[in-house]
């Protein structure tokens, strides 16, 4: 039978690329860490690290295996977890994950409202727009624009009509001119946004079915969303931005909507996590409360 602190020693091992260090972290001692490492290949037949003195790598099978020890530690934390907390109660420390532009300017201010109400809940904010690694990060869930490609995890609908924008300053359109239709932004200076190893460069749009993707330049190009944001309200460039990153800025003049014509791609928002028996009490009242804002936050 595997024993759950073997599954963590394997895990931790898996993440830090070493033994000592996962022996470390788990109180432990290296040589007990390597034992239950030998335990564990035994029970399952199978090779899970490639060791040298130097240095410590998954195999194939330690690959394929690790998925499933996350989600079996997850599965059984939480379940310690329901057992030693009360129900009903909206309390507990929640870390939350939350995208740069969205996060700063509107989320934040909602999450203060809502541990108004809720003062026994405390929250642990990281903000960035890379998708935190639900299953290696100490993150509890994470508010995140689009669907996830990870179709493991949980994925909770915020706001499911959101799409995005393109904008510009008044100050821009009054030097370049405005486009007035999507090929036209060839010819203007184009804000982008890259995510990782992406680059965000190719904008769709659709208009009575017809859908098309203009690929875009510019002389800017940002790996947050706050800073493109930051740019197109100076002047600098068009952005493409999810509407609620931009909305007051719409609503007071600041950016002017372009291309009114034309369908922008959906930027549905979600809350994320890594198994259904995480969604605490305060978890789902979050949501609701969440879901609740969105709804006014569209009315105006």
């Amino acid at each position: 039978m595997v024993r759950f602190e073997d599954l963590r020693i394997f895990v931790a091992s898996a993440d830090h690329g070493s033994f000592s260090v996962a022996a470390r972290e788990l109180d432990v001692s290296p040589a007990v860490a390597s034992a239950a490492l030998k335990r564990l290949e035994q029970i399952l037949d199978a090779r899970l690290f490639v060791r040298s003195t130097r240095s410590l790598r998954l195999t194939a099978d330690g690959e394929r295996y690790l998925e499933y020890a996350r989600s079996a530690i997850a599965t059984l934390d939480a379940g310690k977890n329901a057992l030693a907390r009360d129900k009903t109660a909206i309390s507990g420390t929640l870390s939350v994950s939350i995208p740069s532009d969205l996060g700063r300017h509107v989320l934040l201010p909602w999450l203060d409202d809502f541990q108004h109400q809720h003062p026994s809940v405390n929250f642990q904010v990281r903000i960035s727009d890379r998708l935190a690694d639900l299953y290696r990060q100490p993150v509890d869930i994470a508010i995140r624009y689009g669907k996830p490609g990870d179709s493991a995890l949980v994925a909770l609908p915020l706001a499911e009509h959101n799409r995005r924008v393109v904008c510009a300053s008044p100050a821009y359109l009054a030097r370049h001119g405005v486009p007035q239709k999507p090929e036209d932004l060839r010819a203007h200076n184009c804000l982008s946004f890259v995510l990782g190893e992406t680059l965000h460069d190719r904008w769709a749009f659709e208009r009575d079915g017809t859908a098309m993707t203009v690929p875009v330049k510019g002389d800017r190009v940002g790996d947050d969303g706050d800073l493109v944001r930051r740019w197109a309200l100076a002047g600098k460039g068009i952005a493409y931005k999810s509407r609620y990153d931009v909305l007051r800025d719409l609503r007071s003049g600041s950016l002017v909507a372009l291309l009114p014509d034309y369908a922008t791609e959906p930027s549905p928002l979600y809350l994320l996590c890594v198994h259904r028996m995480l969604l605490s009490p305060a978890v789902k009242r979050m949501r609701e409360f969440l879901q609740e804002r969105f709804r006014q936050f569209d009315a105006g």
